[in-house]
């Protein structure tokens, strides 16, 4: 029986602008609600949302994504999640990855395969399971031509996997230095604007921005589907009786704030598949990047700023 500390190690956001305002701090430890477990992580995960929510909360742990052991389990809880392997996206109104140790609802934990180490596991969430979100907002139509803008980063790793999967034609837009990986992971098309091409598109999907998703709406067919993960399009961008288009937004907050529990059995299920996938080669994890705990801020800082391939990942 693993015995619980009185206070682990935390990054804390202090105030201030940038992640060199975290603060390594000792936390004390609470009792878990009724459905809560605790994991002692042993991966942290950094995605772009880390540094983007950093000032939403003075005192407050911030990250996303991590892996590691259930140690604990509060009330409500099946005792069979002790010991087991997971990894997890956390609420952002919750204390986050950014942590020795870190409490989270056991109905968003998924199972992590022996074969998959963890730092593999902390990498997965966040982007993965925005990559299936995003995918599922498209009714699958084999053949079609499908562009996924803004590829080159990890949502994209993901989403070109899961679009080929599906038979769709995909085409990619992104910096040069991502050509050869994508074109490795399915994209039939790589392309630096796709404006470009004469090709019209059944579905764009943008990890750029709001204003990239609407500048690209004129690349679709009739009755198509435009996807925006980094934000939402505001203003619909073609007029009445034109394209008649269908607009979508993605959030995995959205579950976590209004979400019920079989939405979070379906994601969840869906993301054990995926890590199963990775066991057996037919979905590919990213280049991942190690780093010590004690580096986090400065990684953080980095992804800020990024100029790099690869997903960062800190140790525990």
């Amino acid at each position: 029986m693993f015995n619980l500390p009185d206070d682990w190690r935390g990054w804390v956001w202090q105030g201030g602008n940038t992640p060199n305002d975290l603060q390594d701090r000792y936390l004390t430890t609470a009792p878990l609600a009724p459905g809560d477990v605790l994991v002692q992580n042993a991966a942290i995960g950094l995605n772009p949302v880390d540094w983007k929510v950093l000032g939403s909360q003075i005192g407050k742990v911030p990250g996303v994504d991590g892996a590691g052991t259930v140690v604990a389990i509060g009330p409500e809880v099946d005792q069979r999640w002790l010991g087991t392997r997971v990894a997890y996206h956390q609420s952002l109104q919750r204390p986050g990855s950014f942590a020795e140790f870190t409490p989270i609802a056991a109905q968003v934990l998924m199972r992590v395969p022996d074969a998959i180490d963890f730092a593999t596991a902390a990498a997965f969430p966040c982007p993965a399971l925005t990559a299936w979100q995003a995918i599922e907002k498209v009714p699958a139509q084999p053949g079609a031509p499908l562009l996924i803008a803004g590829a080159g980063g990890s949502v994209g790793h993901f989403l070109v996997q899961l679009a080929q999967a599906r038979g769709f034609e995909v085409t990619t837009q992104s910096s040069e230095r991502h050509f050869s990986r994508l074109q490795a992971l399915g994209a039939k098309h790589t392309l630096s604007d796709p404006r470009q091409n004469a090709t019209r598109f059944y579905a764009v999907i943008d990890a750029i921005s709001p204003e990239h998703a609407a500048s690209l709406a004129d690349l679709l067919l009739a009755n198509g589907h435009l996807v925006c993960i980094q934000g939402r399009v505001e203003q619909w961008p073609c007029t009445p009786f034109g394209r008649a288009l269908s607009l979508h937004e993605v959030a995995l907050g959205a579950l976590h704030l209004h979400g019920d529990a079989q939405q979070w059995h379906t994601l969840t299920q869906q993301g054990e598949r995926m890590l199963a996938q990775i066991t057996q080669g037919t979905l590919h994890s990213e280049l991942l990047l190690h780093f010590p705990y004690d580096q986090l801020p400065a990684q953080l800082q980095a992804l800020q700023h990024r100029n790099f391939s690869g997903k960062q990942i800190i140790l525990l």
